[in-house]
């Protein structure tokens, strides 16, 4: 149906669902960091779905319609006895936007990250360690916005790593993995950008490996004591890799952080930074370039 001169504004702000599931020990409005040494498994979930949409029909101050969408899950499960422990974590993000009516949609956020590590008892506050890490995107990503050049696609690239060392652990708060021996093979599943070694490997082939030292330096708290920060939870991840077998000063690196704070009963704010390098990375096929993400979300809490 027609309207003219008409206004319509229609604005859904962030509706989102964080969810805790904790243990039956203990429970805290945001993701707990279990400050007892009883063995045992643990385990945890915390999910989010932000949803943003405007809706403007003849509107005098101008403007375009839009709609966006960003999801995340962040679990873990991890179990400890005496001698030995065993942690994982599986992280899945996935945003969209589409800006204007005809407008396509357009990434935002495309992540698979899963992790899991075994150690043993070696002394004082060391374990003997084996890490294994996979990650990948779902769906294609492009050189927006040219939408014509793909720059990534499923499993395109795919990251899997697999590392044994010494992991120190002084703390509940504080965790340093440190890997000399650790291999790393890089995934291109896609022709196109096979054909041109994106990701560093070799045109034509689908697959790189190399063979480095690897490090895994971690950060969590929620249970600060001051009253700004009692309802604040802090993460922070830092992870090195150099391959010895060639250009070992080029380092890779990726540092990430969330901040979670609980404002009231029902709001909750969050942000998330990323922060990445890699040589083998090139942008519009010249050269690598410092790569920065962030997301920042406001919405509703939910506590199941």
């Amino acid at each position: 149906m027609k309207t003219k001169n008409s206004t319509l504004i229609f604005i859904i702000l962030l509706i989102p669902y964080s969810i805790y599931s904790q243990n039956t020990e203990t429970e805290k409005n945001l993701k707990k960091v279990n400050t007892d040494t009883i063995v045992g498994w643990k385990t945890g979930i915390v999910s989010g779905i932000n949803l943003a949409q405007t809706a403007l029909v003849n509107w005098s101050a101008g403007g375009e319609s839009s709609i966006s969408f960003n999801g995340l899950v962040s679990a873990f499960a991890s179990y400890k006895d005496t001698t030995s422990e065993w942690n994982t974590t599986l992280d899945i993000g996935y945003g969209l936007l589409q800006q204007g009516v005809k407008g396509q949609f357009i990434k935002t956020d495309d992540r698979f990250d899963f992790l899991t590590k075994y150690g043993v008892k070696a002394f004082s506050d060391f374990n003997y360690a084996g890490l294994i890490n996979f990650k990948t995107q779902f769906s294609p990503g492009y050189n927006y916005p040219n939408d014509s050049v793909k720059i990534s696609n499923f499993f395109a690239p795919a990251y899997l790593l697999a590392a044994i060392g010494l992991n120190y652990v002084p703390t509940i708060y504080f965790d340093a993995f440190v890997a000399p021996i650790t291999g790393k093979m890089t995934f291109v599943n896609d022709d196109a950008l096979s054909a041109i070694g994106a990701y560093g490997v070799t045109p034509g082939k689908k697959l790189k490996g190399e063979f480095g030292g690897y490090a895994r330096i971690s950060y969590t708290r929620s249970d600060f004591k001051g009253e700004f920060l009692k309802n604040v939870a802090f993460t922070s991840k830092l992870d090195l890799f150099s391959n010895y077998l060639k250009d070992p000063q080029n380092i890779v690196f990726n540092w990430e952080n969330l901040i979670g704070m609980k404002v009231n009963k029902y709001i909750s704010v969050n942000i998330n930074t990323h922060l990445m390098y890699d040589a083998n990375i090139k942008f519009n096929g010249e050269k690598a370039k410092l790569q920065f993400k962030e997301i920042l979300g406001l919405g509703f809490f939910l506590k199941l």
